[in-house]
């Protein structure tokens, strides 16, 4: 009898081991896998990305063009205020319109503006855009915005290939052209740099939170900008480079809980002590 239940228990383990096995055998098959489904992706696609490189100093002596056709510095648009920083191309019908349209929706609502609190710099990856096409987008985002002095905090700019392509590859923004279709495969995004042209924050996609928008400027400004609640809104919140949001952290609000209640109670306590006091003196 004994031997019989030794015997069924060799076996369940011997299963159980099994599955384990199969399991952990299927991980790395899994990755191959992962990474044979990656080559097959379209060739104008395996180099297209949005890579992180928060910290980054951006090359501010790049030359490039702006709207009007006149040579100008990268560094021109920084040293006063913080800069959202975004690539597209002019003559680009998908993407690049979904993302400008996304970055106005998220702008409206904010108490900043344009060219007051910070400044947008919007760079064609295309060398084959021209002043006329940065003209013609840059009329289109201030008509959109509809804010006063925003035409003097927005610029659009064209650039060489080089100069591009350098500032591209600092922004971790990578692209290819298909020669095929004569248009350029993409990613989309915002980049937020500090007024010293440092990264300080990324956001994704086409859609983008206010919030977030206004936690980032305020960030990379030091605290130049807003106001005190939002800065007891950036102690209770934290950015999270993997989604480029910023999400509540309850451990700060529950300590800001504990501090304004036992600042609460101190009140208290004070107030009914003069007032003990004062019954005492009548």
């Amino acid at each position: 009898m004994i031997a019989k239940f030794m015997n069924k228990r060799a076996r369940v383990v011997c299963a159980v081991l099994a599955v384990v096995c199969l399991a952990t055998a299927a991980i790395p098959l899994a990755r191959v896998a992962h990474a044979h489904d990656n080559d097959k992706r379209p060739a104008a696609l395996r180099d297209v990305a949005f890579e992180q490189k928060l910290n980054q100093q951006l090359p501010l002596d790049l030359e490039l063009r702006d709207s009007s056709g006149r040579a100008v510095r990268l560094g021109e648009y920084f040293g006063r205020k913080p800069v959202l920083l975004n690539f597209v191309y002019y003559r680009c019908r998908e993407l690049c319109p979904l993302l400008s349209d996304g970055l106005v929706r998220a702008l409206r609502p904010l108490s900043f503006d344009v060219g007051s609190q910070f400044d947008i710099v919007t760079v064609s990856f295309d060398p084959a855009d021209t002043a006329t096409s940065a003209a013609a987008a840059k009329s289109e985002y201030i008509k959109k915005y509809r804010r006063e002095g925003a035409s003097a905090g927005w610029h659009v700019l064209t650039g060489a290939a080089a100069a591009i392509e350098a500032l591209a590859d600092a922004a971790g923004f990578r692209y290819s052209y298909d020669a095929k279709r004569n248009e350029f495969a993409h990613a989309t995004g915002l980049v937020v740099a500090t007024p010293q042209g440092k990264i300080s924050r990324y956001y994704y996609g086409i859609e983008f939170s206010p919030r977030d928008l206004r936690l980032g400027l305020i960030e990379a400004a030091a605290g130049k900008i807003g106001s005190p609640l939002d800065q007891l809104l950036l102690f209770c919140y934290h950015y999270d480079p993997l989604t480029g949001q910023y999400n509540l952290v309850v451990t700060r609000v529950l300590r800001l809980a504990g501090a304004a209640t036992v600042l609460a109670l101190a009140g208290f306590i004070v107030l009914m002590l003069r007032r003990e006091r004062r019954a005492q003196l009548t």
